[in-house]
Order: structure tokens, then sequence, then C-alpha cells
């Protein structure tokens, strides 16, 4: 089956400002950009974007839009490989990676709209129901804040699993780590699952020691405890520790995810849709996993992972974070409550289900390096 030709491949920059201060073990932060593409065939138009640096858009633009225009709407792993291809003299890891990640959602969707089929069942559902954990719990945070998004999640939204940010500046506030963890542990109760991330901010000795002071506390899932740049570090403190160790989030490519899966690196290999390659790359990512008898995890961006998360028979869950389910609900139509634990993609709708709310998104934009030079994304 052949579809319509790609007509338009366009990218929009929009910044948002955090509702406050965020930052945790390795990085602080106050605004996010968020690089949206859209994709166009026949009388569809497909959505995708990642938070990301508004180069993205450029290289889009000036690197992607070529490449895709004229192709068959309908071969999104063809399109994906000419893509990754275009790149190989720029490098894949990060910006390119992003950008690429963005069409290729776009084009999933655009697919699926094209066919008035949900993303889920083009895909090939797997699950109804997409379990999730509450996340943010940012080492800027004062108790009080802790205190009242862990209760938001917990008791209003009924979500039976959080994580909380530690190894904040770099592992250098261990006794703060501590106590925050133990905070999260009695605000949550005991029945709660209760997740760390340290965003690579300790050193492999220092976790080790800290999974053990965390045992008290029960936690479960401890998320990079150093680098996923690092994966024999990785190994050597999943080997001493109790929690599940998990990276992934920073896997640009296949490769980068094998590399943890063939090092013992982690119990639950993490994937992001908006990083990794799309959805493309997150299907092979995720079945990579399962060829190891690993799960896979969802990082971040919620709504975008939803269906391609129901379409993984290994899924563990997908991660509800709180800034980018905030910038979705702000300007999206369509997006999804984890009330109880889960998130549920609408079989009802075409695509992934998401439309941009133009009108509320337009005071966020921003032009983009290449419309600033030319006029415009081609």
């Amino acid at each position: 089956m052949t579809g319509p030709k790609i007509t338009a491949l366009d990218a929009a920059v929009y910044v948002v400002p955090t509702d406050a201060p965020e930052g945790d073990g390795t990085l602080a932060w106050d605004k996010t950009t968020m690089v949206v593409v859209t994709a166009q065939a026949g009388n569809e138009r497909g959505l995708g974007w990642s938070y990301t640096a508004a180069a993205a858009a450029t290289l889009v633009g000036e690197m992607l839009a070529d490449v895709d225009r004229g192709r068959d709407a309908f071969d999104v792993a063809g399109t994906a490989e000419a893509m990754a291809r275009q790149v190989r003299n720029v490098g894949r890891p990060g910006i390119a990676a992003m950008a690429i990640s963005a069409v290729d959602i776009a084009l999933w969707d655009l697919k699926a709209r094209l066919l008035g089929v949900p993303l889920s069942g083009l895909l090939g559902r797997a699950r109804d129901d997409v379990p999730v954990y509450g996340s943010g719990g940012f080492t800027t945070y004062s108790d009080d804040q802790t205190r009242e998004q862990l209760t938001g999640w917990t008791e209003k939204q009924r979500i039976p699993r959080v994580k909380i940010k530690i190894g904040e500046s770099w592992g250098s506030e261990e006794r703060r780590d501590l106590a925050r963890v133990r905070l999260a542990r009695e605000v949550i109760g005991p029945d709660a699952e209760l997740y760390v991330d340290a965003n690579g901010g300790y050193t492999a000795g220092q976790a080790v020691r800290v999974a053990a002071a965390m045992e008290e506390y029960g936690v479960t899932w401890f998320e990079e405890p150093v680098s996923s740049r690092d994966p024999a570090g990785l190994a050597a403190i999943r080997r001493q520790v109790r929690p599940d160790v998990t990276a992934g989030e920073y896997s640009w490519s296949l490769a980068d995810s094998a590399a943890l899966i063939s090092a013992g690196a982690v119990d639950c290999l993490q994937l992001d849709v908006t990083r990794c390659g799309g959805v493309t790359e997150f299907l092979r990512g995720a079945a990579l996993a399962a060829a190891d008898n690993l799960q896979v995890s969802g990082h971040c961006a919620p709504n975008l992972h939803a269906h391609v998360a129901a379409a993984i028979p290994n899924l563990r869950h997908l991660e509800y974070f709180h800034d980018h389910q905030r910038i979705e609900g702000m300007l999206f139509d369509g997006t999804l409550a984890p009330d109880g634990g889960a998130m549920h993609p609408d079989p009802g709708r075409p695509g992934h289900g998401l439309t941009l709310r133009e009108a509320d998104a337009e005071p966020f934009r921003r032009l983009p390096l290449l419309s600033m030079r030319r006029g415009g994304s081609r």
C-alpha cells in the first residue's frame, strides 16, 4: 500500500517558563524549550515534538525537510533511515537525534490520521492502559513543595509510584538527599513505590553507600546513580545494591541502548521517544530489551509516549514528568489523565490524539534561527 506524498514539513519553537525553579543532581533550569514539527500529506497533518533546543528546528529546516518532502507518507521507516543518513557529517547524538525524533513522531501521527486509526492500533495495541509514575521532586523544592506534589500524586490522582531527584550539587549534599528520601516516604506512606533519580550526580562508590542508606525507606528504583556514559560503573553498582538500576534516557540511537544492555548496566531500560529517534527507534529499542528479558520505561513527555507505550508488551511504566505534563496540558487538546496510576490512550481518536491549541501556544512562540535568516522554515 502506498500513501500520498509528504508535501510540507515545518518546525516551530516554543519556550515555556517553569512554574517554579527546577533542578536535579547535575542541572538547574527555569524554562523548557519545545520544538514542534508539523508534517502534511493529502488533507491531513501529523504532529510531533521534542523537548530540546531551538537549534533542532534549524536542523529540521536545513537538513531534514528536503529529504522528507516528496516521500511516501506511509513509508515512515524508510524516511527514518533517510534522515539518519542525512545527518552523518553533523553527528546523530543530541540535537540531530531530537530533530529526527520530532519528525518521526509527526510522520507516524500523520500516517495514522491518513488511515483514520489510533496510533496504538496502527502499531499493534498490546495493552489498554499504560502505568505511570509521578516524577518531579526537584532538588530546588522546599519540603512544603515536595510534600504538596507527592500528596497530589498519591492522594488526589491515586498514582501508586513516585520519584524524586537526589544527588544534589553533583552528590555533595548526601545528608539533604537522604532527608528528602525520608520525607518522601513519610508523605506517601508504606504502600506506594518510591523511586529516586541522581541524574549521574554520584561516583560509583558513593552511589553504593547511598543505596545502602536508603534501604530503610524501601527505594526500589535508582535511576542514573552515575552517568549513563559509564555503563561499567552502572553495572558495578547494579551488582551491589537492592533497588533496580536504570538508565537510557540519553540513548540517541539503538547502539546506545545496546551498549547499556550488553554491559549488564540496567535492570530496566529507559527510552525517550523524543530523543532516541522517535516511534521507529522506540519500537526497536523495546524489542532489543525484550531479547534480553528486560522491561522498558518511557522517559518524560507522557502524552507523546502513551500510544507507543501501549504497543510495547515488555513495558514497565511511563514517567509522568511534572514539567512536561504541565506544558502538554497548557498547549494541547487530547491530553490524558493519570488518575488511578495509568493513562488510557483513546481508541476513538486517530493518530496520537493530540492537537496544538495554537492561540494558547502563540505567546510562547520564538522564531527559530533558520526563520530569522530565510523568513520561515522551508
